[in-house]
């Protein structure tokens, strides 16, 4: 895709064609001039010399720039001026003016500076008379530090040169004692080492030793634990026989206590008569037992119908008091949201709760004018409608609007109290106020210009819709909805009171089924003890009538299971015997076991005592070799601090030396020798007159140091610079000479510019003074152009200032950006372009949409002016450029209207006819012609 804009500019001998093509992929632009493409330089080359420009506010005056033609300093709208009617060299001279006016002052600071210098430097010269007499003074004091510090390196030699000596001597007798301890250890060496070896000989062989006792030690204890198993068999022999012994014990007691049972089930049952008649009273017992159970499992069935219904409602109970917790907790939200909005509103809200029996009316929370009144409280208030507008029908039903997408009003989406919901209404319609969908979205066109709604919905926009004025077109705009901030959370009041009353039936019936429950459980227990009694009756007259054939069938059992302990006997004897072989051959196997055993611990036993001589051997030689250690040891000390001596001793002669070397070249170097030479003469002679010691010297350094330092800012170079200073002194003297004479000829020509370029301006501006002032007089105001100068020299500062007076009860006041209305702002710019018109030299004027703002009696003189001074002979052409004109406007046969169409009711370009197009062109040719 891409945009052309075309422009032909009239030139002689041919007219240039401008053309820009604008890509709107990649945002570029090409340029062509007359069909052939061209840069961006070139075409402003070309437009410059028509004296087109672009920028300048007296040619090109956008709408938005109006405001900016106005905010123009004076010094910026003269320079506009002169650019846009001035001649070409006014505006050159102004330049010059304010460069020569520049450089004017530079020069003047420069004779300014040169003469301050010029002064200064003949005061220094006449300081430097003294500082002559000073220096040489100065000089002999130097000469004698000069010579002390040549000796003291000297001095410092030869102190380091005898300390180097000394140490020598001491170094070359430390050697000798070093090499005599060395001499002595090696003997000591070689004897620590046959000892370590006896030492890991009887190391070798006790670690062997120990390993044969391990394992001797280690057969006896497998011989030991074999041992205690041939005792712990014995002992489960013995243990056995035991326990058949205790069985036939056993054995005997129960068939004596069986026999004695059956003597004592005989005699009872020779006491026992036959079986009486019981049944009868059986039978009475069972009949009630019958009818006890019966009325027991009644009541246990209601036991779980009031239990069933007690769990059901307190189920029901926990439910509610759940759900209110629920409501109670977005309650508590949406007052901590109130809370962070607004404090005042939240306390507010506290207040009107604890107090609403003071109100003789419904206050709706959270807000109430009286709450501010009387805490001070910064909270705004409204008051519902009179009469309730709450039940306001909408304009239309919704059916009709199902087609679009709505399928409610806002009012019915959501609950309030009634004067809310009344106030909501009146103020903001939103029983007339519409809500879509996505498809309501999508042909939201149609929508708009369908249904003539003002407000409307979908899910996530609102859109207003408005007619203009002017045009009766309809304009809409669209915003997205903001995520909810105080109705994020809902609470239904009618919802809580009828959970509150569900709540207080559910524990009234509650009470009720505990009362059913506690007599149930009364007459339950009464029952069960009924029961019992009747179950222990029939138990005794049952017992009653079965006993004796009861002892008949103990005694038949009884004397069953003595039969079968009779079979069951055990022979102990035999018994006994098969326990003593096996401990026979068990004992045998022990004895065995003892004298291996009795063995292994005499081999041990010698084991030990081999060991134990070798750990004697270690011993001694240990000992041998922890004293040849220690001998060792403190040798090894010894040498080592004879070496430490040794090597600081050698380090010490070795700094030393160095010192020798380096006091020794630092003082051949103060005397400025070569290394292989000797003192000279001249300085042993002068050495002679100086102290020996390096005390003596520092001080009378120290002391002609100071001496010298009272001679403070003197040099070698005085003189010279006397010399240096007193030429330059003469060359300053010229050079000042010469630049007056250049700020005479600057002055001179500022003055000759002058005069051509101010008595210009000052024609030109009382020209464009005379039109503006006819022009402001036309349209019963004042203004006024003049030309605005704080001081004649500061030509960077001259300015064109604009005056006017819309008003007979104001004065004259300068166009700024803040004293006047835009439309005054407006008038101002527009008769000071029109002021310009018969006087500018640049080809056309282009003025955008400047009649925006003002009023229709302002508007109409303007537009009047315009055409009488735009359609005038030898003048600019003028392009105005407007959305909007009067009516019964005067216009001129000079004057061209061209109209631009655009707009929702203009003919797609794909369907415009150009062959008709040319036709009917055509034939309004011929019209004009005819």
């Amino acid at each position: 895709l891409k945009g052309v804009v075309e422009i032909e500019l009239s030139k002689t001998p041919d007219n240039i064609i401008i053309t820009r093509e604008i890509q709107v992929v990649n945002n570029t632009s090409a340029w062509f001039i007359n069909r052939k493409p061209a840069t961006l330089k070139t075409v402003e080359e070309q437009i410059a010399a028509l004296n087109i420009q672009v920028d300048n506010l007296c040619q090109f005056l956008p709408q938005d720039k109006v405001g900016e033609f106005a905010r123009l300093s004076k010094v910026e709208l003269l320079e506009a001026t002169e650019k846009s009617i001035g001649p070409p060299e006014m505006y050159k001279f102004h330049c010059e003016l304010k460069n020569f006016r520049e450089k004017e002052r530079e020069l003047e600071n420069l004779c300014k500076d040169k003469t301050n210098s010029l002064e200064k430097m003949k005061q220094r010269v006449e300081r430097y008379k003294q500082d002559v007499e000073r220096y040489h003074e100065r000089k002999r004091h130097l000469d004698l530090i000069e010579m002390l510090e040549r000796k003291r390196p000297w001095v410092e030699y030869e102190t380091v040169r005898k300390q180097h000596e000394e140490v020598k001597q001491i170094r070359d007798q430390a050697r000798e004692e070093l090499k005599n301890l060395k001499g002595m250890q090696s003997p000591l060496m070689k004897k620590m080492e046959e000892i370590e070896g006896s030492f890991k000989s009887l190391d070798r062989k006790i670690r062997c030793m120990a390993g044969e006792i391990k394992e001797a030690s280690q057969k006896c204890k497998q011989k030991k634990d074999a041992l205690e198993m041939k005792d712990k068999q014995i002992e489960e022999i013995n243990q056995a026989f035991r326990m058949k012994k205790d069985e036939e014990m056993d054995r005997r007691k129960k068939i004596i206590s069986a026999h004695k049972m059956i003597e004592e089930w005989n005699d009872e049952l020779s006491t026992v008569n036959d079986c009486e008649n019981l049944q009868p009273q059986i039978d009475a017992v069972n009949t009630e037992l019958k009818h006890l159970q019966g009325e027991r499992a009644n009541i246990e069935s209601d036991i779980s119908d009031v239990t069933t219904e007690k769990n059901n409602q307190e189920r029901e109970k926990k439910r509610i008091i759940d759900r209110i917790g629920q409501l109670n907790n977005i309650m508590s939200m949406k007052e901590e949201t109130l809370k962070g909005k607004s404090q005042d509103t939240h306390s507010a809200l506290m207040w009107l709760r604890k107090n609403k029996d003071k109100f003789k009316r419904t206050v709706c929370e959270p807000i109430m004018l009286v709450i501010r009144d009387h805490q001070k409280l910064r909270v705004n208030a409204v008051c519902a409608p009179a009469v309730s507008c709450a039940g306001n029908l909408p304009s239309r039903p919704i059916e009709e609007l199902h087609q679009y997408g709505f399928f409610s009003y806002l009012r019915e989406l959501f609950d309030a109290p009634l004067p809310v919901m009344s106030y909501l209404c009146s103020q903001y319609r939103i029983h007339d106020v519409p809500v879509g969908t996505e498809k309501t979205r999508n042909m939201i066109g149609k929508v708009i210009q369908e249904t003539k709604l003002r407000q409307l919905y979908t899910a996530e926009e609102k859109y207003t819709v408005k007619v203009s004025a002017y045009t009766n077109l309809t304009f809409s705009t669209n915003v997205c909805l903001r995520a909810a901030q105080f109705l994020t959370n809902s609470v239904d009041t009618d919802e809580r009171q009828q959970l509150e009353k569900q709540q207080q039936g559910i524990n009234c019936k509650l009470q009720s089924l505990d009362t059913q429950l506690t007599t149930l459980f009364e007459r339950q227990k009464h029952l069960e003890r009924r029961d019992n009694e009747l179950r222990q009756q029939k138990k005794e007259l049952l017992e009653r009538g079965n006993r004796r054939r009861q002892l008949e069938s103990k005694i038949a059992v009884k004397y069953d299971s003595i039969k079968q302990l009779e079979q069951d006997a055990i022979n102990l004897e035999d018994e006994s015997q098969q326990a003593n072989v096996k401990i026979k051959e068990i004992n045998i196997q022990k004895a065995r076991l003892v004298s291996e055993l009795m063995h292994l611990i005499k081999h041990c036993v010698s084991l030990n005592i081999l060991k134990t001589d070798l750990v004697l051997q270690s011993t001694a030689v240990d000992a041998e070799k922890n004293r040849l250690e220690s001998e060792y040891k403190a040798a090894s000390m010894q040498l080592r601090a004879s070496e430490q001596n040794f090597r600081e001793l050698d380090e010490k002669k070795r700094v030393l030396t160095e010192n020798c070397r380096e006091l020794l070249r630092k003082a051949r170097q103060m005397c400025k020798m070569s290394p292989d030479q000797h003192l000279p003469k001249e300085f042993q002679t002068a050495f002679q007159t100086i102290p020996n010691t390096l005390e003596e010297i520092d001080a009378l350094l120290n002391e002609e140091k100071s001496r010298a330092s009272c001679f403070t800012g003197l040099n070698a170079s005085i003189v010279e610079e006397y010399s240096k200073q007193t030429h330059e002194i003469q060359q300053l003297k010229e050079d000042l000479e010469e630049k007056k004479k250049e700020l005479d000829n600057y002055k001179r020509n500022i003055s000759q510019i002058k005069e051509r370029w101010l008595n210009p301006l000052k024609s030109l501006i009382e020209k464009i003074n005379e039109k503006f002032s006819n022009f402001f007089s036309s349209m019963q105001c004042v203004g006024e152009v003049d030309l605005h100068v704080e001081n004649e020299e500061e030509y960077d500062k001259y300015g064109i200032r604009i005056r006017v007076k819309f008003h007979s009860s104001t004065g004259l006041q300068e166009l700024t950006p803040y004293h006047q209305s835009g439309g005054e702002k407006s008038v101002s710019t527009m008769l000071y372009l029109m002021a310009l018109q018969e006087l500018n030299r640049c080809p056309f004027r282009v003025v955008d949409e400047i009649n925006q703002g003002m009023d229709p009696v302002n508007e109409r003189r303007v537009f009047e002016m315009v055409v009488k001074t735009a359609c005038k002979e030898s003048t600019s052409q003028y392009f105005l450029i407007t959305p909007k004109l009067l009516q019964n406007l005067t216009y001129n046969d000079k004057m061209t209207v061209l109209f631009v169409y655009n707009g929702p009711y203009m003919l797609e370009a794909n369907k415009w006819n150009l062959k008709s197009f040319c036709r009917q062109r055509r034939r309004l040719g011929r019209m004009d012609e005819q």
